[in-house]
């Protein structure tokens, strides 16, 4: 069973929603949100993947994957299927985030958290070392289905896009501030075509998340107590909130002036968002149960008190957003 969105909202400049057989045409608009349909009742263990395409079976090494920072590499199963494997501190935030932005309708990677895998004809990596067993044993993977028919064509920017101004690019913005992601550069943002189905834009790298934001030497990811004790809404006027990100870089770094100015702008991307945009993502998150907030964080592998940090401190921020 695949646990996908129902009944799509595509979002373009013109248009705010169009059939679900839109998606069918080559003429399909570009997308970046798709009404989610029944909040409350999408399975958050499995997420935008479903339990159908959840990794199992034997697998094979493919090759190392050198772009980023973390070990990555790909593997695939006995079906045929390709996987992106990844290691290191990104794995458990990156697994929990795509589920909550799943939930309030935005693309994601169809992420899975795996706490042993085996891969066969498994070696040394360039990057990494060895991670592995004699017998090809690693642990602690998240694991990126590879869609077949799925090409990326590019990267975007989150000021200029075709959807600057409407409720769902504020809403992933709200987002963003809602994970703890201090990490928005353009190369982490990309546009996807699939045969078929449209074009689609998402947030592809969400592993700087859930700790909380600041320069090099403040920020964290994957940090649950770093995380519960960060503040959201952080000004509120009559038409607009900000919300807290910092990213700005230590000053002493400002000699490094492109990275200082790049890291600094990321933090206007949480800023300056209409009131009724966030009240708009606010009923949409708030359908969420309790558990399906836990579940966000137990795919991710976190440890029950992990879970309980994560998805309490979740919750009050989802009670800002319907405060507003």
């Amino acid at each position: 069973m695949n646990f996908l969105p129902k009944s799509p909202c595509i979002v373009t400049v013109l248009i705010c929603s169009l059939p679900a057989f839109a998606f069918q045409t080559s003429t399909t608009p570009a997308a970046v949100w798709r009404d989610p349909g029944n909040v409350g009742s999408l399975n958050l263990v499995y997420g935008p993947g479903g339990e159908a395409h959840k990794p199992d079976g034997k697998f094979t090494f493919v090759k190392e994957d050198k772009e980023g920072s973390s070990t990555k590499f790909e593997i695939v199963d006995e079906n045929g299927v390709r996987w992106k494997a990844k290691l290191g501190e990104e794995i458990k935030s990156e697994t929990a985030a795509t589920r909550l932005l799943w939930a309030a309708g935005y693309f994601t990677d169809e992420d899975y958290y795996v706490a042993e895998l085996r891969v066969a004809k498994m070696p040394k990596l360039d990057r990494g070392g060895t991670v592995t067993s004699a017998d090809g044993l690693i642990h602690g993977v998240r694991l990126e289905r590879i869609v077949a028919g799925q090409k990326k064509s590019g990267n975007w920017s989150w000021f200029k896009n075709p959807f600057v101004g409407t409720k769902e690019l504020n809403g992933l913005r709200i987002m963003m501030a809602m994970i703890n992601n201090w990490d928005l550069k353009e190369v982490n943002n990309g546009i996807y075509t699939r045969k078929g189905g449209g074009t689609h834009y998402a947030v592809t790298d969400l592993g700087a998340s859930f700790g909380e934001t600041g320069d090099y030497i403040t920020r964290s990811k994957s940090n649950a107590e770093d995380y519960g004790k960060t503040k959201f809404v952080q000004k509120v006027t009559a038409k607009q909130v900000d919300f807290y990100l910092s990213s700005r870089p230590f000053v002493l770094t400002a000699v490094a002036v492109p990275n200082y100015l790049t890291r600094t702008k990321m933090q206007d991307v949480v800023k300056d968002i209409p009131l009724a945009h966030a009240k708009w993502l606010g009923k949409l998150l708030v359908q969420l149960s309790d558990e399906q907030i836990r579940d966000c964080f137990r795919a991710a592998g976190y440890s029950a008190n992990e879970v309980e940090i994560y998805a309490s401190t979740v919750k009050e921020r989802i009670t800002d957003l319907n405060s507003l």
